[in-house]
């Protein structure tokens, strides 16, 4: 029996390797060598069997135990003796094990799925709130950009994913292709800020409408709708506008939350000043004192 050395047949230097890692360089050989691959390469074809053999070896911990001594072993000989052909090394440590590997040449073509892959795109809360078809491109396992359409659906929560299925990593031995997972980030914008279901944003007053209190109109994320502000209402109390929101993904959706912010006019007209200046010589009110 010539000595073949399994780990660098699958592309590894160490035999301090767990059964995961060794699984993942054996998919890699055998895209890498596939026959779908190199149509016509004997010399493939012939790499292929020994990847083959390769896994079945190493896959199973039992078997790799063993082989791992005639590894060690005949890695020392060779930096001692830069000797060549250890048969009787071979057969002294791993016997005859290819004649109990029938469960090892099963398990080695046995279809496995191909890993699923994982990436995030962002969305606005416009096209979130509702929905839209998306265009991202992704660079292939071999190589190559791939341009996928993405249907956002409508009211798609924050952090949520959307799965395309058989758009991952081929599958090996037959089997099926995993698939390409897609989670939406959804970003605020200068109006809309969204937390949950609530959908916050900023209601401008004047100081009037906050002293006098009055009706004024609010645009929410698909429409108008009015609100109420109150006699003497502060700079930062919050109004909540129920159903405004949102949607919850039930059929319901959250409240709109405006923050007041009185806004004091930059100019003045003439009668403006005056008016603000008669009332600052009649009013008791001094914030400073309350």
């Amino acid at each position: 029996m010539i000595f073949k050395d399994y780990y660098k047949i699958l592309g590894l230097e160490t035999s301090r390797v767990s059964i995961d890692e060794i699984k993942v360089a054996y998919r890699n050989a055998a895209k890498k060598y596939h026959p779908d691959v190199n149509v016509g390469d004997s010399l493939a074809e012939e790499r292929i069997k020994d990847i083959n053999e390769a896994y079945r070896i190493l896959s199973v911990p039992s078997s790799k135990r063993k082989y791992d001594r005639i590894w060690n072993s005949h890695n020392l000989v060779n930096k001692k003796f830069n000797l060549k052909g250890k048969e009787s090394i071979v057969k002294m440590f791993f016997g005859n094990i290819k004649q109990n590997s029938d469960e090892q040449e099963r398990k080695s073509k046995e279809p496995l799925r191909g890993e699923n892959v994982e990436t995030e795109i962002n969305a606005s809360i416009y096209e979130a709130f509702y929905g839209l078809d998306k265009k991202i491109s992704l660079r292939t396992v071999e190589g190559k950009m791939k341009t996928f359409t993405v249907t956002v659906p409508q009211g798609i929560r924050d952090g949520e994913k959307i799965r395309l299925i058989g758009q991952g990593k081929p599958g090996i031995n037959g089997a099926k292709n995993g698939d390409l997972l897609i989670k939406i980030n959804i970003k605020n914008d200068k109006k809309f800020k969204l937390q949950g279901c609530d959908i916050h944003t900023d209601l401008l007053v004047t100081p009037w409408e906050a002293a006098l209190g009055t009706r004024v109109n609010i645009q929410s994320i698909d429409e108008e709708t009015k609100v109420y502000i109150p006699q003497g209402i502060q700079s930062g109390e919050k109004i909540r506008i129920p159903g405004k929101g949102y949607k919850d993904g039930k059929g319901a959706r959250g409240d709109l939350i405006a923050e007041v912010k009185i806004m004091v006019p930059k100019k003045l007209t003439s009668e403006e000043k005056k008016i603000f200046e008669e009332l600052n010589n009649i009013s008791a009110f001094d914030p400073r004192k309350e």
